[in-house]
């Protein structure tokens, strides 16, 4: 299993549990489900804030807890509590006993094994002292004041969490894992003949704070938040109607998370409630279009050795040159579909039960130039960044506000646009790319998924798109084409 001894060892050391208990516990709640699993959590969190050139707030948690599931067809008992405890366990045994009434199931056959481990039980926490990660954030503050007279406020935030799981099983298997994870934000005003405006940049990853303290990595992202802040003092009201749209690589992913990604997890095809149920096998794209969901890659924030039911995560084709080839799939819903789980269950923490979520979602390049592409854009505009935005998962509907965007005119970028807001449907936008670049990247590091009110890391990217016919309207026009969009079912930040 996925580095049992060593997550195995912090954990029960921890928390005092005795492992052949826990396991009897969990086989005696288990006996005549479906499926379901006992799933244990220790986690340690902290987080910096500064902000008008001083540090607002430092804070730092340790959490635990468990929580017991227990799945008998499409109906599922769930108890948790944040007391590590034989006892405890017991009571949601007891809990969680009323969903099998009258059901004698099959327990399903455990996930496969893996004898990988993505991440060592080095805490990110542990990587400098307080008075270091306060210094940063002094530094970061001072360097963005002495680049530029028109600065006029600094924010700054560091945060890191380190998570030792466990998944126990009836039967005995069990399957852990350490998540290392850390970020930062640098956010910066500007102001210029009374006109006030800002950017922001961040990053991060399943790795240490060491990477930001080389002064080349935390003085790349304060350089980007203030170009950005920089652009927007320039910026024009944008353009509004129908017109050809560039999107830019890495960070504008986002896009396709939402209006996309989201419509192929696996509940929401199983229900019926997706613009993209039953359109296995068919073409959902325009030719060239590949979206992956990928799991495995090494340090992103959406990567785990294990999802949060102790699948192995997996590299999954989602759309294969424009053909829909799969869905991102947990296990209570490729059961019930009759596919394989492909190690996206996952859950905020041990009070939350697993869905099918996104783990690193991005669009494979094509073989354009992607100055080939702006070139062939006679009028429309190049977005850069994005914000906010709302999505209907059944519709495939969406609106997006851009935090950077240009104005393309005969092929050239001119004047950077404020309050430019994407309004289309996803589904239907796939359909509408006309050239895909060769520069895919993933974005930085700085995505936080939504969904059912929890919320997870996750990774997004892409190459230089040009998609045809998609509206451009202002922030009245997206406040407009928002009524009736529901996006509770997924958001980015």
């Amino acid at each position: 299993m996925a580095d049992l001894g060593k997550a195995e060892e912090l954990l029960f050391r921890r928390t005092g549990l005795d492992q052949g208990r826990v396991q009897a516990i969990v086989d005696d709640s288990l006996q005549g489900t479906d499926d379901g699993e006992l799933f244990l959590e220790y986690r340690q969190l902290e987080s910096f804030a500064w902000d008008d050139g001083r540090l607002k707030a430092a804070t730092f948690d340790s959490s635990q807890g468990f929580g017991l599931r227990a799945v008998v067809g499409e109906s599922t008992g769930y108890a948790h509590a944040s007391e590590l405890s034989e006892d405890a366990m017991k009571r949601a045994a007891s809990a969680v006993a009323s969903v099998k009434a009258g059901h004698g199931g099959k327990y399903s056959d455990a996930p496969r094994g893996t004898n990988r481990s993505m991440y060592s039980d080095a805490s990110p926490l542990d990587d400098m002292t307080f008075t270091d990660k306060v210094a940063l954030l002094q530094k970061i503050d001072g360097y963005a004041r002495n680049k530029d007279p028109r600065v006029r406020q600094v924010s700054a935030s560091l945060a890191a969490s380190w998570q030792v799981v466990e998944i126990v099983r009836a039967g005995g298997m069990r399957v852990a894992d350490i998540r290392p994870l850390m970020r930062i934000a640098v956010s910066i005003e500007v102001e210029q003949n009374g006109r006030i405006e800002s950017g922001f940049s961040g990053g991060g990853g399943r790795y240490g704070y060491d990477h930001y303290f080389d002064p080349k990595n935390w003085q790349a992202e304060v350089d980007e938040a203030l170009r950005v802040a920089l652009v927007n003092l320039d910026s024009v009201p944008a353009p509004a109607g129908e017109m050809p749209v560039v999107l830019g690589s890495g960070w504008c992913g986002v896009l396709l998370h939402e209006a996309v990604g989201h419509g192929l997890e696996g509940d929401f095809n199983r229900k019926k409630t997706s613009a993209f149920s039953g359109l296995m096998g068919q073409r959902v794209a325009s030719k060239g279009v590949t979206v992956v969901d990928d799991g495995t890659l090494h340090a992103h924030r959406g990567s785990l050795t294990v999802d949060d039911e102790g699948t192995p995560t997996q590299r999954n084709v989602l759309i294969e040159d424009g053909i829909l080839t799969g869905y991102m799939q947990d296990r209570m819903n490729s059961r019930l579909m009759g596919q394989q789980p492909t190690g996206n269950g996952r859950r905020q923490d041990f009070a939350s039960m697993p869905m099918p979520r996104m783990t690193n979602t991005f669009m494979l390049g094509g073989s354009e130039d992607p100055r080939n592409i702006l070139e062939s854009v006679k009028d429309g505009i190049y977005a850069v960044g994005f914000g906010g935005g709302q999505v209907d998962i059944t519709s495939g509907k969406f609106v997006f506000s851009c935090t950077e965007a240009y104005k393309i005119e005969n092929g050239k970028i001119t004047v950077p646009i404020k309050g430019a807001t994407l309004i289309g449907n996803g589904p239907d936008a796939l359909t509408k790319i006309t050239a895909i670049g060769n520069d895919m990247k993933l974005d930085k590091g700085i995505g936080t998924c939504g969904k059912n009110g929890q919320s997870v890391p996750t990774i997004v990217g892409q190459p230089t798109l040009r998609i045809d016919g998609l509206t451009v309207g202002g922030t009245a026009t997206a406040r407009a084409a928002a009524k009736g969009i529901d996006g509770s079912a997924g958001g980015m930040r």
